[in-house]
């Protein structure tokens, strides 16, 4: 049987460090697995945040080998046949609580300042599927929050004061371009948002589990809408002249 040699951060908000565990492994056998064998076997007390082992609750979000990834979609017997060593560690985007689990808090705080869904109140709730293509695709995130741990801005900047970060451009997108929604979410996106930090590198998209394409379907156009809206010109010379306040 192959075993594969771990490394696992161990610790808390005051510090910690890794340590090495060796574990057995089977065919089929996910990095999640792998934390569940050390709980059992060896180290009852690892902190590990998970639920559905399915890749839909978004739960178990970790970096292995330096790579934000879901533990329950990341295999053991690539790195186990091929000898190398597996780094497993907390995302580093969010205070570290013990081990594995971080505080994620702050997303939901930046969800509750986004305008939710406002459709008209005599709206026709019939909706065609060539309507609501577009925004389906949002609508498959589980906040897992790995776009969100490798956005430069949030992670390496630290500037969660200024941009809501990719999960929730995807929200405001979902909303922004659904058929029967009202708001207007655009000066909260410029102003609270921080749109303009985003410089489209496309990290996030690479690292979602879902393969949303984040930045080419979410980000872009809603900058693209901001623009429109506050720096092109000619659109504002038309809105001025014909459009009535």
């Amino acid at each position: 049987m192959l075993e594969a040699r771990m490394k696992v951060w161990r610790g808390d908000k005051n510090g910690g460090a890794f340590k090495e565990y060796k574990v057995p492994v089977e065919t089929g056998m996910v990095v999640l697995d792998a934390m569940h064998y050390i709980q059992r076997e060896i180290e009852p007390d690892l902190a590990v945040r998970w639920n559905c082992k399915a890749a839909k609750c978004g739960s178990c979000s970790a970096e292995v080998n330096g790579r934000p990834s879901l533990m329950c979609k990341t295999r053991m017997e690539g790195f186990a046949q091929q000898g190398q060593e597996i780094m497993v560690e907390p995302i580093q985007a969010f205070p570290i609580i013990k081990d594995l689990v971080t505080d994620v808090s702050w997303n939901y705080e930046v969800n509750k300042r986004i305008q939710p869904f406002t459709p008209k109140p005599d709206a026709d709730w019939i909706i065609y599927q060539e309507d609501i293509e577009r925004v389906q695709e949002f609508r498959k995130c589980i906040e897992c929050f790995l776009c969100q741990d490798v956005c430069h801005v949030i992670r390496d900047s630290n500037r969660k004061d200024a941009f809501i970060g990719p999960r929730f451009m995807v929200r405001v997108a979902s909303l922004e371009m659904h058929p029967l929604d009202t708001g207007d979410r655009l000066k909260f996106l410029k102003e609270r948002g921080g749109a303009g930090y985003c410089n489209i590198t496309k990290c996030c998209t690479e690292v979602c589990p879902e393969d949303i394409h984040i930045t080419d379907n979410a980000i872009i156009p809603l900058k693209e809408r901001i623009v429109d809206e506050y720096y092109d010109p000619i659109a504002r010379f038309f809105k001025h002249v014909f459009v009535k306040k």
